[in-house]
């Protein structure tokens, strides 16, 4: 059970401040977030299949060549050039 001492604790831990009026939502949101960890950490994970649960075959989309700009519009902004390339700084 997640009390809003625990979200005090993270809180201070991380150096944020929290409003007290926002600790009530806080305290239910991360309650929230702690039992659906709870629900994924519970699953039975021995009695079934995992993979391709969704019977998905090919999700992504193939791959299309497009035409692109033409490189000298495209250095248009570009602050500094050379030849068809950006410049860049180097740092340090």
């Amino acid at each position: 059970m997640v009390t809003r001492e625990d979200i005090e604790n993270i809180a201070l831990l991380s150096k944020l401040f929290v409003d007290e009026k926002d600790l009530d939502s806080l305290t239910e949101e991360m309650q929230k977030i702690v039992s659906f960890a709870d629900t994924i950490n519970n699953a039975d994970v021995k009695t079934g299949e995992f993979d391709n649960i969704n019977n998905l075959s090919n999700a992504f989309r193939a791959d299309e060549v497009r035409p692109s700009l033409p490189s000298q519009e495209i250095l248009k902004n570009a602050p500094e050039q050379a030849e068809d390339h950006f410049l860049v700084r180097k740092r340090a």
